[in-house]
Protein backbone atom coordinates (compact mmCIF):
# COMPACT_ATOMS: atom_id res chain seq x y z
CA UNK A 1 0.00 0.00 0.00
CA UNK A 2 1.26 3.07 -1.07
CA UNK A 3 1.97 6.04 1.90
CA UNK A 4 1.66 9.95 1.72
CA UNK A 5 3.70 12.16 2.97
CA UNK A 6 1.69 14.70 4.25
CA UNK A 7 0.45 13.87 8.11
CA UNK A 8 0.87 14.93 11.65
CA UNK A 9 0.39 13.09 15.24
CA UNK A 10 0.66 15.09 18.52
CA UNK A 11 0.64 12.46 21.88
CA UNK A 12 1.04 13.97 25.28
CA UNK A 13 1.59 12.43 28.58
CA UNK A 14 1.99 13.45 32.34
CA UNK A 15 4.26 11.86 34.46
CA UNK A 16 5.87 12.49 37.48
CA UNK A 17 8.00 14.77 36.78
CA UNK A 18 6.46 16.94 34.12
CA UNK A 19 4.12 16.74 30.96
CA UNK A 20 5.52 15.30 27.87
CA UNK A 21 4.37 16.37 24.31
CA UNK A 22 5.75 15.14 20.93
CA UNK A 23 4.32 17.18 17.55
CA UNK A 24 5.42 15.19 14.43
CA UNK A 25 4.63 17.10 10.89
CA UNK A 26 5.50 15.15 7.83
CA UNK A 27 4.78 17.29 4.30
CA UNK A 28 6.32 16.09 0.78
CA UNK A 29 10.24 16.23 -0.26
CA UNK A 30 12.62 13.72 -2.42
CA UNK A 31 14.57 12.60 -0.12
CA UNK A 32 13.47 11.94 3.89
CA UNK A 33 14.63 15.38 5.84
CA UNK A 34 14.15 15.36 9.63
CA UNK A 35 14.25 18.28 11.74
CA UNK A 36 13.73 17.88 15.49
CA UNK A 37 13.74 20.51 18.47
CA UNK A 38 13.95 19.34 21.75
CA UNK A 39 15.34 20.36 25.62
CA UNK A 40 19.30 20.12 25.72
CA UNK A 41 18.38 17.40 28.91
CA UNK A 42 16.80 15.19 25.91
CA UNK A 43 19.56 15.59 23.47
CA UNK A 44 20.74 11.97 24.28
CA UNK A 45 17.93 10.51 22.97
CA UNK A 46 18.26 12.25 19.27
CA UNK A 47 19.99 9.54 17.37
CA UNK A 48 17.71 6.92 18.62
CA UNK A 49 14.68 9.13 17.78
CA UNK A 50 16.13 9.66 14.08
CA UNK A 51 16.86 6.05 13.39
CA UNK A 52 13.31 5.07 14.37
CA UNK A 53 12.14 7.30 11.88
CA UNK A 54 14.23 5.73 9.44
CA UNK A 55 13.32 2.55 10.30
CA UNK A 56 9.95 3.35 9.36
CA UNK A 57 9.73 6.49 6.63
CA UNK A 58 11.66 6.75 3.20
CA UNK A 59 10.71 10.15 2.05
CA UNK A 60 9.58 13.49 3.14
CA UNK A 61 10.40 16.37 5.41
CA UNK A 62 9.78 15.55 9.03
CA UNK A 63 9.70 18.12 11.72
CA UNK A 64 9.36 17.00 15.38
CA UNK A 65 9.32 19.08 18.35
CA UNK A 66 9.40 17.91 22.61
CA UNK A 67 8.10 19.85 25.11
CA UNK A 68 8.30 19.32 28.39
CA UNK A 69 6.56 21.17 31.52
CA UNK A 70 8.53 20.40 34.76
CA UNK A 71 6.09 20.04 37.68
CA UNK A 72 7.45 22.23 40.59
CA UNK A 73 8.42 19.54 42.87
CA UNK A 74 9.67 17.31 40.38
CA UNK A 75 12.78 19.01 39.49
CA UNK A 76 14.44 18.83 42.33
CA UNK A 77 14.44 17.50 45.75
CA UNK A 78 16.08 18.34 49.11
CA UNK A 79 17.27 16.32 51.57
CA UNK A 80 18.64 16.86 54.87
CA UNK A 81 22.08 15.01 56.13
CA UNK A 82 21.07 14.24 59.51
CA UNK A 83 24.56 12.88 60.41
CA UNK A 84 26.53 15.77 59.06
CA UNK A 85 24.34 18.25 61.02
CA UNK A 86 24.74 16.13 64.54
CA UNK A 87 28.39 16.28 63.67
CA UNK A 88 28.56 20.22 63.21
CA UNK A 89 26.31 20.99 66.12
CA UNK A 90 28.82 18.28 68.26
CA UNK A 91 31.83 19.96 66.85
CA UNK A 92 29.98 23.47 68.22
CA UNK A 93 29.20 22.67 71.23
CA UNK A 94 32.83 21.49 71.88
CA UNK A 95 34.40 24.99 70.12
CA UNK A 96 32.01 26.62 72.40
CA UNK A 97 33.37 24.97 75.70
CA UNK A 98 36.81 26.63 74.70
CA UNK A 99 34.89 30.22 74.14
CA UNK A 100 33.80 32.78 77.10
CA UNK A 101 30.94 34.24 75.81
CA UNK A 102 29.76 31.59 72.55
CA UNK A 103 27.14 32.81 70.08
CA UNK A 104 24.64 29.80 69.24
CA UNK A 105 24.59 29.50 65.25
CA UNK A 106 21.71 29.94 63.63
CA UNK A 107 20.39 27.17 61.61
CA UNK A 108 20.53 29.06 58.04
CA UNK A 109 24.21 29.24 59.12
CA UNK A 110 24.09 25.46 59.51
CA UNK A 111 22.31 24.92 56.17
CA UNK A 112 24.87 26.58 54.47
CA UNK A 113 27.32 24.00 55.49
CA UNK A 114 28.22 22.09 52.81
CA UNK A 115 26.99 18.74 52.23
CA UNK A 116 24.08 19.97 54.82
CA UNK A 117 21.58 19.91 52.18
CA UNK A 118 21.77 16.90 49.61
CA UNK A 119 20.26 18.07 46.21
CA UNK A 120 18.56 14.93 44.66
CA UNK A 121 17.96 15.57 40.57
CA UNK A 122 15.49 14.42 38.99
CA UNK A 123 16.49 10.93 37.22
CA UNK A 124 16.85 12.13 34.08
CA UNK A 125 17.55 8.31 32.36
CA UNK A 126 13.99 7.74 33.33
CA UNK A 127 12.68 10.13 31.79
CA UNK A 128 14.37 9.73 28.61
CA UNK A 129 13.12 5.88 27.94
CA UNK A 130 9.69 7.63 28.91
CA UNK A 131 10.52 10.31 26.10
CA UNK A 132 11.18 7.62 23.54
CA UNK A 133 8.15 5.72 23.96
CA UNK A 134 6.30 8.52 23.38
CA UNK A 135 7.56 9.69 20.75
CA UNK A 136 6.84 5.64 19.15
CA UNK A 137 3.34 6.42 19.47
CA UNK A 138 3.58 9.34 18.14
CA UNK A 139 5.53 8.16 15.21
CA UNK A 140 3.39 5.06 14.77
CA UNK A 141 0.29 7.40 14.88
CA UNK A 142 2.09 9.55 11.99
CA UNK A 143 2.40 6.22 9.75
CA UNK A 144 -0.94 5.53 10.25
CA UNK A 145 -2.26 8.52 8.82
CA UNK A 146 0.30 8.61 6.20
CA UNK A 147 -1.25 4.89 5.69
CA UNK A 148 -5.28 6.45 5.22
CA UNK A 149 -4.27 9.55 3.08
CA UNK A 150 -1.96 7.27 1.07
CA UNK A 151 -5.27 4.73 0.56
CA UNK A 152 -7.25 7.80 -0.61
CA UNK A 153 -4.75 8.44 -3.13
CA UNK A 154 -4.34 5.06 -4.62
CA UNK A 155 -8.16 4.72 -4.77
CA UNK A 156 -7.82 8.45 -7.04
CA UNK A 157 -5.24 6.97 -9.13
CA UNK A 158 -6.46 3.77 -10.04
CA UNK A 159 -10.18 6.09 -10.98
CA UNK A 160 -7.67 8.30 -13.00
CA UNK A 161 -5.45 5.41 -14.70
CA UNK A 162 -9.34 3.79 -15.49
CA UNK A 163 -10.27 7.29 -17.22
CA UNK A 164 -6.79 7.39 -19.13
CA UNK A 165 -7.99 3.19 -20.31
CA UNK A 166 -11.18 4.83 -21.47
CA UNK A 167 -9.84 7.17 -23.83
CA UNK A 168 -7.00 4.87 -25.35
CA UNK A 169 -10.08 2.62 -25.92
CA UNK A 170 -12.21 5.28 -27.67
CA UNK A 171 -9.53 5.78 -29.84
CA UNK A 172 -8.79 2.38 -30.83
CA UNK A 173 -12.33 1.61 -31.39
CA UNK A 174 -12.34 4.88 -34.06
CA UNK A 175 -9.15 4.23 -35.59
CA UNK A 176 -10.06 2.20 -38.32
CA UNK A 177 -12.67 4.44 -39.43
CA UNK A 178 -10.17 7.32 -38.99
CA UNK A 179 -7.64 6.01 -41.22
CA UNK A 180 -10.23 5.21 -44.10
CA UNK A 181 -10.99 8.30 -43.99
CA UNK A 182 -7.74 9.58 -44.00
CA UNK A 183 -7.53 7.38 -46.93
CA UNK A 184 -10.04 8.87 -49.14
CA UNK A 185 -9.46 12.23 -48.27
CA UNK A 186 -6.02 11.72 -49.66
CA UNK A 187 -7.05 10.04 -52.74
CA UNK A 188 -9.71 12.56 -53.76
CA UNK A 189 -7.49 15.32 -53.08
CA UNK A 190 -4.42 14.16 -55.77
CA UNK A 191 -7.88 12.71 -57.84
CA UNK A 192 -7.05 15.05 -60.60
CA UNK A 193 -3.27 14.40 -60.85
CA UNK A 194 -3.75 10.36 -61.30
CA UNK A 195 -3.36 10.27 -65.18
CA UNK A 196 0.00 12.44 -64.59
CA UNK A 197 1.51 10.33 -61.89
CA UNK A 198 3.06 7.10 -61.20
CA UNK A 199 0.34 4.57 -59.96
CA UNK A 200 3.08 2.72 -57.62
CA UNK A 201 4.58 5.86 -56.68
CA UNK A 202 1.52 7.23 -55.29
CA UNK A 203 0.16 4.09 -54.13
CA UNK A 204 3.47 4.49 -51.72
CA UNK A 205 3.04 7.68 -50.87
CA UNK A 206 -0.84 7.16 -49.21
CA UNK A 207 0.57 4.09 -47.67
CA UNK A 208 3.56 6.08 -46.17
CA UNK A 209 1.40 8.98 -45.12
CA UNK A 210 -1.11 6.42 -43.55
CA UNK A 211 1.29 5.16 -41.71
CA UNK A 212 2.65 8.47 -40.26
CA UNK A 213 -1.14 9.20 -38.68
CA UNK A 214 -1.34 5.34 -37.21
CA UNK A 215 -1.41 5.90 -33.92
CA UNK A 216 -1.58 1.96 -33.01
CA UNK A 217 2.11 1.98 -31.63
CA UNK A 218 1.29 5.03 -28.96
CA UNK A 219 -1.81 3.52 -27.95
CA UNK A 220 -0.29 -0.12 -27.16
CA UNK A 221 3.03 2.04 -25.01
CA UNK A 222 -0.27 3.58 -23.16
CA UNK A 223 -1.42 0.45 -22.06
CA UNK A 224 1.72 -1.02 -21.19
CA UNK A 225 2.08 2.06 -19.02
CA UNK A 226 -1.24 1.85 -17.66
CA UNK A 227 -0.71 -1.66 -16.61
CA UNK A 228 2.38 -0.54 -15.07
CA UNK A 229 1.06 2.11 -13.39
CA UNK A 230 -1.19 -0.55 -11.60
CA UNK A 231 1.40 -2.87 -10.81
CA UNK A 232 3.07 -0.15 -8.87
CA UNK A 233 0.37 1.10 -6.90
CA UNK A 234 0.11 -2.37 -4.85
CA UNK A 235 3.52 -2.85 -4.29
CA UNK A 236 5.00 -1.88 -0.45
CA UNK A 237 7.68 0.97 -0.07
CA UNK A 238 8.41 4.43 -1.99
CA UNK A 239 6.93 4.44 -4.99
CA UNK A 240 6.54 7.74 -5.69
CA UNK A 241 9.75 8.16 -8.64
CA UNK A 242 8.52 5.59 -10.05
CA UNK A 243 5.13 6.59 -10.47
CA UNK A 244 6.67 9.99 -11.69
CA UNK A 245 8.20 8.41 -14.28
CA UNK A 246 5.53 6.89 -15.54
CA UNK A 247 3.30 9.91 -15.84
CA UNK A 248 6.38 11.56 -18.07
CA UNK A 249 6.15 8.60 -20.46
CA UNK A 250 2.52 8.60 -20.79
CA UNK A 251 2.73 12.55 -21.33
CA UNK A 252 5.10 12.19 -23.66
CA UNK A 253 2.13 9.23 -25.55
CA UNK A 254 -0.29 11.31 -25.08
CA UNK A 255 1.61 14.34 -26.97
CA UNK A 256 2.62 11.69 -29.35
CA UNK A 257 -1.55 10.91 -30.28
CA UNK A 258 -2.08 14.77 -30.41
CA UNK A 259 0.52 15.53 -32.87
CA UNK A 260 -0.30 12.60 -35.48
CA UNK A 261 -4.53 13.58 -35.02
CA UNK A 262 -5.76 14.07 -37.80
CA UNK A 263 -9.36 13.61 -36.61
CA UNK A 264 -11.27 15.67 -33.54
CA UNK A 265 -12.04 12.46 -32.02
CA UNK A 266 -8.26 11.67 -31.38
CA UNK A 267 -7.31 15.51 -30.46
CA UNK A 268 -10.06 15.67 -28.09
CA UNK A 269 -8.66 12.28 -26.35
CA UNK A 270 -5.13 13.20 -26.48
CA UNK A 271 -6.06 16.63 -24.59
CA UNK A 272 -8.19 14.57 -21.98
CA UNK A 273 -5.25 12.08 -21.61
CA UNK A 274 -2.98 14.98 -20.47
CA UNK A 275 -5.61 16.81 -18.63
CA UNK A 276 -5.91 13.70 -16.43
CA UNK A 277 -2.28 12.78 -16.66
CA UNK A 278 -1.58 15.99 -14.94
CA UNK A 279 -3.71 15.87 -11.97
CA UNK A 280 -2.13 12.34 -11.51
CA UNK A 281 1.06 14.08 -11.31
CA UNK A 282 0.15 16.35 -8.42
CA UNK A 283 -1.33 13.45 -6.65
CA UNK A 284 1.67 11.43 -6.56
CA UNK A 285 3.71 14.63 -5.06
CA UNK A 286 2.66 13.68 -2.01
CA UNK A 287 3.12 9.83 -2.61
CA UNK A 288 6.33 8.46 -0.53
Amino acid sequence: MIKSMTAFARRELNTPHGVLSWELRSVNHRFLDVSLRMPEEFRAVETTVRSRIAEVLRRGKIDGGLRFHPVATSETELSLNDSLVKLLLAANDKIEGLMENPARPKAMDILRWPGVLEVRETDLEEIQQTVVALFDKALAELVAQRQREGADIQALMVQRRDELGEQVTTVRACLPEILAAQRKRLGDRVAEFRAELDESRLEQEVAYIAQKIDVQEELDRIDVHLAEVGRVLEQDGPVGRRLDFLMQELNREANTLGSKSVDTRSTRASVEMKVVIEQMREQIQNIE
